[in-house]
């Protein structure tokens, strides 16, 4: 496994000043954003594959630095009732997978995307219960008309460019778990596979290492982000794990996204990095920042110190361990 880091954290930076910061943290791979949420401050496809001396120039900015791209991100909601906003993302995905297969780049992340609860919707509307009736007749709607077709068509167009599609498990969105992950798969193909953040999963009381034998089993999981989440005991005995108050406001929320080693300790970390070796899972442990109480500089440290040492690997037979 190699260890990473999802290149965003540095939006106020050039690409080269990124990859600078990126190799002086001692990492092997840098996981880059084109579209949707992230932005796409360090490269834009479409005007890479438009200009053959810029994606010479984007392409060199990494192999003068012996630096890995261990996927692209456009992270965005293809099904978004707003057709506008669906359009953009969807076009920034096709775009990106050409961009992939241009590069050599195997895998692109993003997520499952979240339609309205009807044609005359003009927000995503994401169901999380199975009552009143009208929830499930809006779960069914969603998946047969919006998320099936859409994703059928997008796998055959991944696999027409020798690419693959890790989808992010994300609330709010219709893969959020397992089960709706490895459903999508089963209903419209291989080239769908998951990208892994265990950060997700923790609040919804999910253990990762169970999720991710799971995915090993299906040869689904295709790229991993290593984020943590910490879960306050005492405002989630008040309230529960659903929260819509802001990030921001760290104090009473249930749970919030921190660094890695500042919701779970190394032990646990051991435990995650020791479950992906036992599915044989090769690729890049990619750091994710997204801690409000830490600096870039201060979390990223921490995060490349814990993982680091995790990752120090003994072999015994044809299994790594942690």
């Amino acid at each position: 496994m190699k260890l990473g880091v999802f290149a965003v954290l540095f939006g106020d930076k050039s690409l080269e000043e990124a990859l600078d910061n990126v190799q002086e943290a001692g990492l092997d791979a840098v996981e880059i954003g084109t579209g949707g949420y992230p932005g796409n401050t360090h490269c834009n496809p479409a005007e890479l594959l438009a200009d053959d001396s810029k994606l010479q120039k984007f392409q060199e900015a990494f192999t003068k630095r012996n630096i890995e791209i261990s996927a692209l991100s456009c992270h965005g909601n293809p099904l978004h009732p707003n057709q506008e906003i669906a359009k953009e993302h969807h076009e920034q995905f096709e775009q990106t997978v050409l961009l992939a297969e241009k590069i050599g780049v195997d895998t692109v992340v993003t997520f499952s995307g979240c339609p309205g609860e009807s044609d005359y919707s003009r927000n995503p509307v994401w169901v999380t219960a199975a009552w009143p009736d009208d929830h499930p007749e809006v779960l069914e709607w969603q998946w047969k008309e919006k998320v099936i077709p859409y994703w059928q068509q997008q796998n055959a167009f991944l696999e027409q460019h020798g690419v693959r599609v890790a989808i992010e498990p994300h609330p709010g969105f219709v893969v959020y778990n397992n089960e709706t992950a490895l459903k999508l798969r089963e209903a419209c193909g291989k080239q769908i596979g998951v990208n892994f953040d265990p950060s997700h999963l923790y609040w919804q009381q999910m253990d990762p290492v169970v999720s991710i034998k799971e995915l090993g089993e299906h040869n689904a999981l295709f790229h991993f982000h290593a984020k943590d989440t910490a879960i306050d005991p005492q405002n989630t005995a008040a309230n529960g794990v659903l929260d819509t108050k802001p990030y921001q406001d760290e104090l009473h929320r249930s749970w919030i996204f921190r660094t890695i080693g500042y919701g779970h300790g190394e032990e646990e970390w051991r435990r995650i990095i020791s479950a992906l070796q036992l599915i044989g899972y090769q690729g890049t442990v990619s750091i994710e920042h997204e801690d409000s109480l830490m600096s870039v500089e201060e979390g990223l440290e921490k995060a490349v110190g814990l993982l680091k040492n995790v990752l120090i690997k003994q072999k015994v037979g044809e299994i790594w361990w942690a």
